[in-house]
């Protein structure tokens, strides 16, 4: 998650809509109109009635077109809410549009541009065509106030900046929060918040939205459940001086896009075309291999943040100078603390934001652009505070909270900090116009654009933190920025032909989320060169950290109870590399190939590695792995007391009722992982369908049966036998899903049918004790009565979920946004 202004985020933009500003019988005299206002000077004069609330405008006077200026408009959050899952952060930025301020009449009518359509170089005529085919956005209109002798006109401003220019309600509502509005009487502009500047105007709204049925989320946080208050900021910022060198987008260089049509191409090119995000950066000798720059980018940190954060995430932010200095740019980019009493919302301040919330929550990187070309003008990244502090609660499952503050390579805490600075320069590239890479982790940790688990080694049998994290800027940032900031044309192109010969892969966000995803090298928090291979040893780490895990977790006076918590992500160590090792089941190496590039075709993953794929898979469905350590469930029950934590709730497996620990459900939870992997619909369709055209590699027909095989297997101990039958059980509901569900492909609804048959005939007919023998009864039946199975797969509650790994929220493209 981008929860990008920049990045896909025009689509998920709020609309803004304004009630008119108040109807005046004629304009006053312009002396009479400021009599007794604070005057600012800027970008756009300001006329501020700290009295009654209101802000005024001297607009320029209006061109032959009716047009009294044009500035990019932005709105941010000063203010948040502080949710993870809906995402209203401290320094949320909505993306830049063109405002034109246009006289009609006696009314300003302020406008957004439409400039995605276009018709560059093309006759005045031919331009004025695409140009009148799409429509503007007319956001607000209202009464000029005065005009002075030079034709400047005077507005009223305030009824734009009260508007719901964020789209708080929706994200409310998207968020399952109901019947949530803005409260007119208590949405009010803040006269005393106005700022000019040569470059910007800034002005802000306190807006508050109430709901008479709040829900949990913002009843968790507000003071009055049902009601919050936040406080919007409008940029109104200079359009940038001409000389910026639009790039043309490389799917192969790793970079963000804005999408425009050009109706002046010429037959036979394409009209869609893409253009790179970036900064403006310009060598002060471009004869130069090596050259200064004109303006170097610079980031400024929150002095929100906290120390010894702060300076990870500055330490961190600031290794993309290596990656400037490999692409010839000296000195062109470095971070700095935000100066005392600079505005972090002012549009001259790309910003590394720290945004407390009430559960951990994505990160994200955000960029304010020329919609027009691509330049950037301002980066914002948005770091949410909590998510630290469950890497620590991680790393004090594995390692014992006894070492916090120790200062070697098991300091919990030494290792949360690695982790920060690895995040301050993943979101960071994404402000500077960098897309996910999550193959990085393939090539021996390529990129800070990957999303990084942390590395757990054993080392004489202990677990082992001291390179949980990389240091520095990756090979794939540095070619990258080389590509992104570099000089284009036929020179670019031959740095990225020569990467695709061999090179570095590069897999970004659409081809590697999700279960059904078929890119074998594209997953997020996973690592090594070889994914079913990292899945076997991830698997030897877990039962170390099994066997070591207990009271040492805790720290001095911590309530027992906060076992359950920190032993969900130990139980869950390999859930990230169990999707990572699937992909390599039914698998197509594909790349973003330009045609002479070499990578035009895309070949199944070799028979072998699925097939090593498949059984490292079937391993974490062994009743031994998937069985919580005896020793540990007495300590798993403690009792709770005191106020309930929303975060703590959310993160924990269910129980037997309390807080007694339920060993069969942690089981369960894990086992649907890797179910939930080996039957995906479209990774057995692409099974099914390459088995056809290469018998030698696995179908789907040949992978069901080895997991029916495995799972319907039971072990030889009588412990472990709870444990299997849970697991068979969750397995013959998954396979009912499966074949039952609608968009099922027929194919795969005839192999689910047949592996629950498979199924079937493995638990009949065998001997046992009275429970086995009524469980295999009770399957037997559910099997054979496909209404009933349909029914019991459908229900939610026969269907634990596993609590949230990653940052709670709406999962890495937080309304567009991407971020860690």
């Amino acid at each position: 998650m981008f929860r990008n202004s920049l990045f896909a985020a025009a689509a998920a933009a709020a609309v803004l809509v304004c009630a008119p500003a108040p109807s005046l019988a004629a304009p006053q005299p312009m002396a009479q109109a400021v009599a007794g206002l604070q005057r600012l000077d800027g970008l756009i004069p300001l006329y501020v009635d700290a009295e009654k609330g209101r802000v005024l405008m001297l607009l320029p006077p209006p061109d032959a077109n009716g047009v009294s200026g044009r500035y990019i408009h932005m709105a941010s959050l000063r203010t948040g809410l502080g949710s993870a899952p809906i995402g209203l952060d401290r320094g949320r930025v909505e993306p830049g549009r063109i405002l034109a301020f246009r006289r009609m009449g006696g009314k300003v009518v302020a406008e957004y541009e439409n400039h995605r359509f276009r018709a560059e170089g093309a006759p005045p005529e031919e331009q004025a065509a695409a140009r009148e085919a799409f429509a503007p956005s007319a956001m607000w209109a209202g009464d000029i106030v005065s005009t002075d002798a030079a034709g400047r006109i005077l507005i009223d401003i305030s009824s734009f900046l009260t508007a719901d220019a964020n789209g708080v309600t929706k994200a409310l509502q998207a968020a399952g929060e109901k019947g949530w509005r803005q409260v007119a009487d208590l949405t009010l502009v803040d006269a005393a918040a106005a700022r000019a500047f040569p470059e910007n105007v800034e002005l802000e709204a306190r807006q508050t939205f109430a709901s008479d049925e709040p829900g949990d989320e913002v009843a968790n946080i507000a003071p009055e459940a049902g009601r919050f208050t936040v406080a919007v900021r409008h940029s109104f910022v200079k359009l940038p001086e001409p000389g910026y060198q639009p790039l043309a987008f490389d799917p192969r260089g790793g970079s963000f896009s804005q999408l425009h049509l050009d109706f002046a191409a010429p037959l036979g090119q394409q009209i869609v075309e893409q253009t790179a995000v970036r900064f403006r950066l310009e060598k002060t000798d471009p004869t130069a291999a090596v050259s200064t720059v004109k303006k170097p980018i610079v980031f400024y940190m929150d002095r929100g943040a906290p120390e010894p954060i702060r300076s990870a995430l500055m330490e961190g932010a600031g290794w993309w100078a290596q990656a400037f200095e490999a692409a010839g740019y000296k000195d062109a980019f470095r971070v700095e603390l935000l100066p005392e009493g600079a505005d972090p919302l002012d549009v001259r301040y790309s910003m590394i934001n720290w945004a407390d919330r009430a559960t951990r929550g994505w990160s994200y990187g955000q960029a304010v652009t020329d919609p027009r070309t691509g330049e950037i003008l301002k980066g914002s990244v948005v770091l949410g505070a909590l998510r630290v502090r469950q890497d620590m609660l991680i790393f004090e499952g594995l390692v014992g909270a006894d070492k916090v503050g120790t200062g070697g390579g098991n300091d919990p805490a030494q290792a949360a900090l690695a982790r920060l600075r690895q995040l301050g320069a993943h979101e960071v590239g994404h402000s500077l116009g960098l897309s996910h890479n999550f193959a990085a982790s393939t090539q021996g940790r390529a990129s800070v654009m990957d999303y990084p688990p942390p590395r757990i080694l054993l080392k004489d049998g202990r677990i082992d933190l001291s390179d949980a994290y990389a240091v520095g800027i990756g090979d794939w940032d540095k070619l990258s920025i080389a590509w992104l900031y570099g000089p284009g044309g036929e020179a670019g192109q031959a740095l990225l032909n020569q990467n695709a010969k061999g090179g570095l892969r590069y897999i970004s966000d659409a081809d590697a989320r999700g279960l059904a995803v078929g890119q074998p090298w594209a997953s997020l928090w996973d690592d090594g060169a070889d994914p079913a291979a990292e899945l076997s040893r991830m698997m030897a780490v877990r039962r170390v950290a099994l066997s070591n895990f207990g009271l040492a977790a805790l720290h001095p006076g911590e309530p027992v109870s906060m076992l359950r918590r920190k032993y969900v992500p130990i139980f869950l160590l390999h859930r990230y590399q169990i999707e990572a090792a699937g992909k390599l089941v039914g698998g197509v190496d594909y790349a973003y190939s330009v045609i002479g590039d070499g990578t035009e075709a895309s070949p199944p993953v070799p028979a072998a590695a699925q097939r090593q794929a498949v059984s490292a898979l079937l391993a974490t469905l062994e009743p031994a792995a998937l069985t919580t350590p005896a020793g540990l469930l007495p300590l798993l029950s403690a009792g709770q007391e005191g106020a309930w934590d929303r975060q703590t709730e959310i993160e924990v497996f269910p129980t037997l009722g309390g807080p007694v620990f339920d060993n069969l459900a942690a089981a369960e939870t894990a086992a649907g992982l890797t179910l939930d992997v080996l039957l995906n619909p479209k990774r057995l369709a692409r099974l099914a369908e390459q088995n056809r055209l290469d018998p030698s590699l696995p179908g789907g027909a040949e992978v069901l049966n080895a997991l029916v095989d495995q799972v319907f297997t039971d072990p030889a101990e009588a412990a472990l036998l709870p444990v299997a039958h849970r697991t068979q059980a969750r397995a013959v509901l998954d396979l009912g899903r499966l074949a039952g569900e609608p968009e099922t492909p027929p194919a795969v609804a005839a192999l689910a049918l047949a592996a629950l048959d498979r199924a079937a005939a493995k638990l009949a007919g065998r001997s046992g004790d009275a429970v086995t023998r009524a469980h295999r009864e009770r399957l037997i039946a559910l099997i054979e009565d496909p209404e009933e199975l349909r029914r019991l797969a459908k229900a939610k509650e026969a269907r634990p979920e596993a609590p949230p790994g990653m940052p709670i929220g709406a999962g890495g493209w937080i309304d567009g946004d991407w971020g860690s």
